[in-house]
């Protein structure tokens, strides 16, 4: 499948309107592949990954019902159009519900056909395009994991915006997983060094051995195996950003380089004598108390100094309880983007489980949480064993919101419990802003739109 010829499956029982219709699509640049019934269609789908499917209703050996469940389960995004007779049209609809772009009553007009292939391949080429866009824009701004509803990370990113402007050394504290990295690559992206390169190393992940290298780069003939002079990463960052994450994991020796570095701007690369200038901003990150380091003797006072011109905190997660439905749902977004799925996002029970947990891990071990529920889930949306364990087993009390209690003998179907306790959470959210819509959807993690069917469809005024 190329962007100028788009594949197209035909499903029917019919050979003459398989025929026909694959006349009509190829003529319209259509690569097109024919299937006899559902189980040839769900098999040809998972071989071509086609951008459109026509599929008939009423079919032997497998229905087109029963090919939409599982071509859905395939890729939740499929653009599938049913071929129906008008009596069945009320099955059509409901399909619709489930996941197919549309449907056309036979018998039908070619030219409806064309319009509702266009369609379909103008939405899907849209949607690939946002998404597209949207990578590009977090990857270029840096700012994926600075979503937020918490008061001290939104000054944080203030923070950010104003001293990226500067030229100042930033030191960036933080347990793992909080997203130092990503405020760097913010700090880098914001400033006026932005068209340079922004160049990452994780100071604990190379062998202390090869660290030096790594930083200045090393001549021809400087030890065994250097063949050719090899550029270290203060060069590969010039005009651009350093950020040298780890930092408290470097060498007293090494410690005592890099502080030449950032007061002459300039060093000698490893094996050389002749000093090389450059123009790069250092950004340093570390999880370890730098200062009682310093007390120790095991880092450079003067060092700690020269990075700790401006200090920034990344807080854990525990301490912005309400980021974290936002950024499940933001994973959640990107996995199933990633995956080839389309989820309706979490059940009430695991959005109690997500809130519910300390989340040691931070930001990164929710991702985590999240990548793993999509990859594992049966389901249409993310169940609480969809989780990991850890995670669903919530502190004793911890819960918001307690579900309404059922009177004695009473037995209520699930979905009308789990309906009743995510209508109460947002009733309770309404409540929090005030009757803010805005406010309430992004204190919940989605989106307005999303909110408003959900008022609609559990009678909230």
């Amino acid at each position: 499948m190329t962007p100028d010829h788009p594949t197209a499956i035909v499903c029917d029982d019919d050979e003459a309107i398989r025929r026909m219709l694959a006349a009509v699509l190829g003529k319209e640049g259509l690569r097109v592949v024919t299937a006899c019934d559902g189980a040839e269609a769900v098999e040809a789908y998972r071989r071509e990954r086609p951008d459109v499917v026509l599929m008939d209703i009423r079919m032997p050996r497998m229905s087109g019902l029963e090919a939409l469940s599982a071509i859905m389960g395939i890729d939740r995004k499929a653009s599938v159009i049913l071929m129906t007779a008008f009596a069945e049209v009320g099955t059509a609809v409901r399909a619709i519900k489930d996941g197919a772009f549309d449907y056309v009553i036979k018998p039908f007009d070619l030219d409806e056909i064309r319009v509702l292939v266009k369609r379909a391949l103008d939405i899907r080429s849209m949607r690939e395009e946002n998404a597209s866009l949207r990578r590009e824009l977090s990857e270029r701004l840096g700012s994926e994991a600075i979503l937020t509803n918490c008061p001290q990370m939104v000054s944080l990113k203030q923070t950010v915006a104003k001293v990226a402007r500067s030229q100042a050394t930033v030191l960036v504290h933080g347990e793992s997983g909080t997203g130092k990295e990503l405020f760097a690559s913010a700090l880098h992206y914001w400033s006026p060094r932005a068209a340079g390169p922004f160049v990452k190393v994780n100071c604990a992940a190379i062998p202390e051995t090869l660290l030096e290298t790594e930083f200045f780069g090393c001549e021809k003939g400087a030890f065994t195996g250097a063949t050719a002079q090899r550029r270290g990463r203060f060069e590969m960052a010039e005009h651009g950003t350093l950020f040298l994450d780890e930092i408290g994991e470097i060498t007293p020796a090494l410690q005592v380089k890099l502080l030449r570095v950032l007061q002459e701007r300039e060093f000698e690369r490893v094996g050389g004598s002749k000093p090389v200038k450059v123009d790069v901003r250092i950004v340093a990150a570390t999880n370890r108390d730098l200062e009682a380091m310093v007390r120790e003797g095991t880092f450079r006072q003067d060092l700690f100094f020269r990075l700790n011109v401006v200090s920034l905190r990344t807080l854990p997660l525990r301490e912005r309880p309400e980021d974290v439905i936002l950024l499940a749902n933001h994973f959640l977004d990107r996995f199933c983007a990633e995956n080839g799925v389309e989820l309706r996002g979490f059940d009430p029970a695991a959005l109690k489980c997500l809130s519910s947990y300390d989340w040691p891990g931070n930001v990164r071990e929710l991702a985590n949480a999240v990548e793993r529920a999509v990859v594992m889930t049966t389901s249409n949306q993310i169940l609480p064993e969809d989780l990991p364990d850890n995670v669903r087993r919530q502190r004793a009390g911890s819960s918001e919101v307690e579900p309404a209690p059922t009177t004695a003998g009473e037995d209520r179907p699930l979905r009308v419990q789990v309906g009743d306790f995510e209508a109460e959470v947002i009733r309770r959210a309404l409540t929090r802003h005030q009757g803010n819509r805005a406010r309430t959807a992004a204190g919940l993690g989605i989106s307005r739109r999303a909110l408003l069917y959900k008022l609609q469809e559990y009678g909230i005024s």
